[in-house]
């Protein structure tokens, strides 16, 4: 691995469980199936992550899930990323209305380096689907620029913010995926996404409660089994490498999908 390799060595995924919840502004103006602004309260989309586990993976409150791919400049997601992800929802969620997911380019805002807050304020100025009669929405955001988090060592490449919130940072994984013996673009997206969506299930022993005691406490909000999507050497570039031997994608562990059934999932 050349040197530009190693200073790409990931911290893959990072996931934002604050104490409290958002003191921002509530309210979004948003248009209707009509084209005419509508005034939507946004308080249930600004919880921390894993509040809504439940509600994300039963059928109880909601029957239906959007997710809505805000994307800047051409950093939107491989379509190949797209329909993995809808199989990894479709395959642990109950949702009897079906799993809709849809992309919309936003500005590019041209910073070089974005902090959680930064990345709040951009969803909050675009994101247009909010939970709704019987529907539960997601916002995920491919971003430019890299995680004011970073360090020598390692460069995140995803961040579960709020319930309903992820953000990927899109520029980074493909500075990686271009690097030799590197994963695909499509697998590396495909595994940042699904992890990071993975944290707002509640994974692992955040918002939903664990059958089994499997949870990695010294790395945080991880699986103790090394073949699992939620392993925490999936963080640095050599766990990655050997994760994503044969360019395949990891999978939950028997443990993490017991923990989704009880809560309402597949």
């Amino acid at each position: 691995m050349n040197n530009k390799s190693l200073k790409l060595i990931l911290i893959l995924f990072a996931v934002i469980i604050s104490c409290s919840k958002d003191s921002e502004n509530n309210t979004a103006i948003i248009e209707d199936e009509n084209g005419n602004p509508m005034e939507v309260d946004t308080s249930e989309n600004k919880k921390n992550v894993g509040d809504s586990a439940n509600d994300l993976l039963s059928s109880g409150s909601f029957e239906k899930l959007v997710v809505e791919i805000l994307y800047v400049g051409e950093l939107n997601p491989t379509s190949a990323t797209l329909d993995n992800f809808e199989e990894f929802l479709e395959a642990r969620l109950n949702k009897p209305q079906g799993i809709e997911i849809v992309q919309r380019q936003i500005e590019n805002e041209g910073q070089e380096v974005y902090s959680i807050q930064d990345i709040r304020n951009i969803e909050d100025t675009h994101r247009s689907k909010f939970n709704d009669q019987g529907t539960i929405a997601v916002s995920g955001i491919f971003i430019d620029g890299e995680y004011d988090q970073n360090t020598d060592n390692g460069s995140v490449l995803g961040v579960a913010y709020r319930n309903t919130s992820f953000v990927i940072f899109e520029q980074t994984i493909k500075e990686f995926s271009d690097q030799p013996l590197a994963p695909s673009l499509t697998t590396l997206e495909s595994v940042v996404v699904n992890h990071e969506v993975g944290h707002l299930l509640g994974l692992v022993n955040a918002g939903t409660t664990m059958q089994t005691d499997h949870q990695d406490i010294e790395h945080g909000r991880h699986c103790t089994d090394d073949n699992c999507l939620m392993f925490w050497t999936a963080e640095t570039g050599e766990g990655l490498l050997n994760m994503l031997t044969g360019g395949s994608i990891p999978s939950l562990d028997a443990s993490c999908i017991l923990d989704l059934q009880a809560n309402g999932g597949k």
